[in-house]
Protein backbone atom coordinates (compact mmCIF):
# COMPACT_ATOMS: atom_id res chain seq x y z
CA UNK A 1 0.00 0.00 0.00
CA UNK A 2 2.88 2.37 0.77
CA UNK A 3 4.46 1.73 -2.64
CA UNK A 4 1.09 2.34 -4.32
CA UNK A 5 0.71 5.60 -2.40
CA UNK A 6 4.15 6.70 -3.62
CA UNK A 7 3.17 5.87 -7.19
CA UNK A 8 -0.02 7.95 -6.92
CA UNK A 9 1.98 10.91 -5.63
CA UNK A 10 4.43 10.45 -8.50
CA UNK A 11 1.60 10.42 -11.07
CA UNK A 12 0.02 13.47 -9.50
CA UNK A 13 3.32 15.35 -9.68
CA UNK A 14 3.78 14.49 -13.37
CA UNK A 15 0.19 15.41 -14.17
CA UNK A 16 0.27 18.78 -12.37
CA UNK A 17 3.81 19.92 -13.17
CA UNK A 18 4.26 18.57 -16.70
CA UNK A 19 0.68 17.91 -17.91
CA UNK A 20 1.89 14.46 -18.93
CA UNK A 21 -1.58 13.18 -19.78
CA UNK A 22 -2.22 16.10 -22.10
CA UNK A 23 1.00 15.37 -24.01
CA UNK A 24 -0.51 12.14 -25.29
CA UNK A 25 -3.99 13.32 -26.18
CA UNK A 26 -5.48 16.81 -26.29
CA UNK A 27 -8.97 15.45 -26.84
CA UNK A 28 -11.49 15.48 -23.99
CA UNK A 29 -14.91 14.05 -23.38
CA UNK A 30 -17.65 14.85 -20.85
CA UNK A 31 -17.13 13.39 -17.40
CA UNK A 32 -19.58 12.43 -14.69
CA UNK A 33 -20.45 15.70 -12.94
CA UNK A 34 -22.08 13.80 -10.06
CA UNK A 35 -18.84 11.98 -9.23
CA UNK A 36 -18.03 12.59 -5.58
CA UNK A 37 -14.69 14.01 -4.49
CA UNK A 38 -13.27 14.97 -1.06
CA UNK A 39 -14.89 18.13 0.28
CA UNK A 40 -12.26 20.90 0.61
CA UNK A 41 -14.33 22.66 3.28
CA UNK A 42 -14.22 19.50 5.39
CA UNK A 43 -10.44 19.45 5.00
CA UNK A 44 -10.21 23.06 6.24
CA UNK A 45 -12.35 22.26 9.28
CA UNK A 46 -10.22 19.20 10.05
CA UNK A 47 -7.17 21.47 10.18
CA UNK A 48 -8.97 23.91 12.51
CA UNK A 49 -10.00 21.03 14.79
CA UNK A 50 -6.40 19.82 14.99
CA UNK A 51 -5.22 23.30 15.94
CA UNK A 52 -7.94 23.56 18.59
CA UNK A 53 -6.88 20.20 20.06
CA UNK A 54 -3.26 21.38 20.18
CA UNK A 55 -4.27 24.57 21.98
CA UNK A 56 -6.36 22.57 24.45
CA UNK A 57 -3.48 20.20 25.21
CA UNK A 58 -1.17 23.15 25.96
CA UNK A 59 -3.69 24.70 28.39
CA UNK A 60 -4.32 21.34 30.04
CA UNK A 61 -0.58 20.92 30.57
CA UNK A 62 -0.31 24.41 32.10
CA UNK A 63 -3.26 23.74 34.42
CA UNK A 64 -1.79 20.41 35.48
CA UNK A 65 1.59 21.99 36.14
CA UNK A 66 -0.06 24.61 38.38
CA UNK A 67 -1.81 21.83 40.31
CA UNK A 68 1.41 19.83 40.65
CA UNK A 69 3.37 22.82 42.00
CA UNK A 70 0.57 24.10 44.22
CA UNK A 71 1.83 25.03 47.71
CA UNK A 72 -0.60 23.45 50.18
CA UNK A 73 0.47 25.85 52.91
CA UNK A 74 -0.90 28.73 50.83
CA UNK A 75 -3.87 27.02 49.11
CA UNK A 76 -4.98 23.97 51.08
CA UNK A 77 -8.33 23.43 49.34
CA UNK A 78 -9.33 22.84 45.71
CA UNK A 79 -11.57 25.89 45.95
CA UNK A 80 -8.60 28.07 46.81
CA UNK A 81 -6.62 26.58 43.89
CA UNK A 82 -9.47 27.31 41.45
CA UNK A 83 -9.79 30.89 42.68
CA UNK A 84 -6.06 31.46 42.29
CA UNK A 85 -6.02 30.01 38.79
CA UNK A 86 -9.35 31.41 37.58
CA UNK A 87 -7.88 33.19 34.48
CA UNK A 88 -6.23 29.97 33.30
CA UNK A 89 -9.38 27.98 34.00
CA UNK A 90 -11.46 30.40 31.93
CA UNK A 91 -9.07 30.01 28.99
CA UNK A 92 -9.22 26.25 29.40
CA UNK A 93 -13.05 26.21 29.37
CA UNK A 94 -13.11 28.56 26.35
CA UNK A 95 -10.80 26.19 24.48
CA UNK A 96 -13.11 23.26 25.26
CA UNK A 97 -16.14 25.18 24.02
CA UNK A 98 -14.29 26.27 20.85
CA UNK A 99 -13.30 22.67 20.11
CA UNK A 100 -16.86 21.42 20.65
CA UNK A 101 -18.24 24.11 18.32
CA UNK A 102 -15.73 23.25 15.61
CA UNK A 103 -16.57 19.55 15.87
CA UNK A 104 -20.29 20.29 15.56
CA UNK A 105 -19.59 22.49 12.53
CA UNK A 106 -17.44 19.79 10.95
CA UNK A 107 -20.04 17.09 11.54
CA UNK A 108 -22.56 19.17 9.58
CA UNK A 109 -20.27 19.29 6.52
CA UNK A 110 -20.34 16.22 4.22
CA UNK A 111 -17.09 14.35 3.72
CA UNK A 112 -17.54 14.09 -0.06
CA UNK A 113 -19.49 16.25 -2.51
CA UNK A 114 -20.27 16.09 -6.24
CA UNK A 115 -17.42 17.57 -8.23
CA UNK A 116 -19.78 19.99 -10.01
CA UNK A 117 -20.36 21.80 -6.70
CA UNK A 118 -16.70 22.87 -6.63
CA UNK A 119 -16.56 24.58 -10.01
CA UNK A 120 -18.76 26.32 -12.55
CA UNK A 121 -16.76 24.96 -15.48
CA UNK A 122 -17.77 21.95 -17.51
CA UNK A 123 -16.51 18.66 -16.08
CA UNK A 124 -14.37 16.89 -18.69
CA UNK A 125 -11.70 14.20 -18.80
CA UNK A 126 -9.15 12.95 -21.29
CA UNK A 127 -10.28 10.28 -23.68
CA UNK A 128 -10.25 6.98 -21.87
CA UNK A 129 -8.52 4.76 -24.44
CA UNK A 130 -5.26 6.67 -24.65
CA UNK A 131 -5.28 7.48 -20.95
CA UNK A 132 -5.17 3.75 -20.16
CA UNK A 133 -2.06 3.44 -22.33
CA UNK A 134 -0.50 6.47 -20.65
CA UNK A 135 -1.20 5.06 -17.19
CA UNK A 136 0.47 1.80 -18.18
CA UNK A 137 3.54 3.63 -19.50
CA UNK A 138 3.76 5.73 -16.34
CA UNK A 139 3.62 2.67 -14.11
CA UNK A 140 6.32 0.91 -16.11
CA UNK A 141 8.48 4.06 -16.09
CA UNK A 142 8.07 4.43 -12.33
CA UNK A 143 8.99 0.78 -11.78
CA UNK A 144 12.05 1.12 -14.02
CA UNK A 145 13.19 4.21 -12.14
CA UNK A 146 12.75 2.38 -8.84
CA UNK A 147 14.81 -0.56 -10.12
CA UNK A 148 17.62 1.80 -11.14
CA UNK A 149 17.56 3.44 -7.70
CA UNK A 150 17.99 0.02 -6.09
CA UNK A 151 20.92 -0.70 -8.43
CA UNK A 152 22.70 2.52 -7.47
CA UNK A 153 22.17 2.10 -3.70
CA UNK A 154 25.38 0.05 -3.06
CA UNK A 155 27.46 2.63 -4.94
CA UNK A 156 25.92 5.89 -3.72
CA UNK A 157 25.97 6.83 -0.05
CA UNK A 158 22.94 9.14 -0.18
CA UNK A 159 20.81 6.87 -2.37
CA UNK A 160 17.88 7.06 0.05
CA UNK A 161 17.77 10.88 -0.12
CA UNK A 162 19.09 11.62 -3.63
CA UNK A 163 18.76 8.34 -5.54
CA UNK A 164 15.86 9.41 -7.73
CA UNK A 165 17.45 12.79 -8.44
CA UNK A 166 20.62 11.01 -9.55
CA UNK A 167 18.67 8.68 -11.86
CA UNK A 168 16.72 11.61 -13.33
CA UNK A 169 19.99 13.42 -14.05
CA UNK A 170 21.40 10.31 -15.72
CA UNK A 171 18.30 9.79 -17.86
CA UNK A 172 18.37 13.39 -19.07
CA UNK A 173 22.11 13.28 -19.76
CA UNK A 174 23.34 13.57 -23.33
CA UNK A 175 25.44 10.88 -25.01
CA UNK A 176 26.24 8.97 -28.17
CA UNK A 177 24.59 5.89 -29.72
CA UNK A 178 26.49 3.67 -32.13
CA UNK A 179 26.05 0.17 -33.55
CA UNK A 180 29.26 -1.82 -33.09
CA UNK A 181 29.08 -5.39 -34.32
CA UNK A 182 26.13 -7.05 -32.64
CA UNK A 183 25.81 -4.34 -29.95
CA UNK A 184 24.17 -0.97 -29.57
CA UNK A 185 26.63 1.09 -27.54
CA UNK A 186 25.15 3.96 -25.51
CA UNK A 187 27.88 6.21 -24.13
CA UNK A 188 26.69 8.86 -21.66
CA UNK A 189 28.34 12.09 -20.60
CA UNK A 190 29.82 12.26 -17.05
CA UNK A 191 27.58 13.77 -14.40
CA UNK A 192 28.17 16.94 -12.40
CA UNK A 193 30.51 15.41 -9.81
CA UNK A 194 32.97 12.48 -9.64
CA UNK A 195 31.02 10.49 -7.03
CA UNK A 196 27.84 10.74 -9.13
CA UNK A 197 29.73 9.70 -12.23
CA UNK A 198 31.17 6.72 -10.33
CA UNK A 199 27.65 5.61 -9.41
CA UNK A 200 26.52 6.01 -13.03
CA UNK A 201 29.43 3.85 -14.22
CA UNK A 202 28.39 1.12 -11.79
CA UNK A 203 24.80 1.20 -13.11
CA UNK A 204 26.04 1.00 -16.71
CA UNK A 205 28.19 -2.03 -15.91
CA UNK A 206 25.26 -3.82 -14.28
CA UNK A 207 22.92 -3.05 -17.18
CA UNK A 208 25.51 -4.19 -19.73
CA UNK A 209 25.99 -7.48 -17.87
CA UNK A 210 22.27 -8.23 -18.27
CA UNK A 211 22.85 -8.60 -22.05
CA UNK A 212 19.44 -7.11 -22.82
CA UNK A 213 18.53 -7.08 -26.50
CA UNK A 214 17.03 -4.05 -28.18
CA UNK A 215 13.33 -4.77 -28.84
CA UNK A 216 12.74 -6.20 -32.31
CA UNK A 217 16.40 -6.94 -33.00
CA UNK A 218 19.30 -9.22 -32.06
CA UNK A 219 21.46 -6.30 -30.97
CA UNK A 220 22.53 -6.28 -27.33
CA UNK A 221 22.56 -3.05 -25.36
CA UNK A 222 25.84 -1.91 -23.84
CA UNK A 223 26.08 1.18 -21.63
CA UNK A 224 29.17 3.18 -20.76
CA UNK A 225 30.22 6.62 -19.55
CA UNK A 226 32.67 8.85 -21.33
CA UNK A 227 35.91 9.58 -19.44
CA UNK A 228 35.94 12.97 -17.73
CA UNK A 229 37.64 15.89 -19.45
CA UNK A 230 41.31 16.49 -18.76
CA UNK A 231 41.86 19.04 -16.02
CA UNK A 232 42.58 22.53 -17.32
CA UNK A 233 41.69 26.13 -16.51
CA UNK A 234 38.25 25.73 -18.11
CA UNK A 235 37.58 22.36 -16.40
CA UNK A 236 39.75 22.32 -13.25
CA UNK A 237 38.07 19.26 -11.75
CA UNK A 238 38.95 17.96 -8.27
CA UNK A 239 42.31 18.90 -6.81
CA UNK A 240 44.74 15.99 -7.35
CA UNK A 241 46.51 14.46 -4.37
CA UNK A 242 50.30 14.77 -4.15
CA UNK A 243 50.38 11.20 -2.83
CA UNK A 244 49.18 9.79 -6.17
CA UNK A 245 51.96 7.79 -7.85
CA UNK A 246 53.41 9.31 -10.97
CA UNK A 247 52.09 12.79 -10.19
CA UNK A 248 54.64 15.51 -10.72
CA UNK A 249 55.09 18.06 -7.91
CA UNK A 250 54.30 21.04 -10.14
CA UNK A 251 50.86 19.57 -10.99
CA UNK A 252 50.03 18.53 -7.42
CA UNK A 253 50.69 22.07 -6.17
CA UNK A 254 48.19 23.64 -8.55
CA UNK A 255 44.97 25.06 -7.04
Amino acid sequence: MFERWRQENFFKYLREEYALDALIDYGAEPADASREVPNPRRKELNAEVRRAYAELYVLAAEYGAEAFTNVEGVRRTMRGFKIANAPLARRFLAAIEKLAALERQRDAVPTRVPVQQLTDAEIVKLRVERKHIVDLVKMVAYQAEGDLVRLVAPHYQRAEQEGRTLIQSALSSTGDIAVVGDEICVTLQPLSSPHRTHALVAICETLSESATRFPGSRLRLRFDVKPPRDACLAFPGPRPSSADPGLSPDISDQG
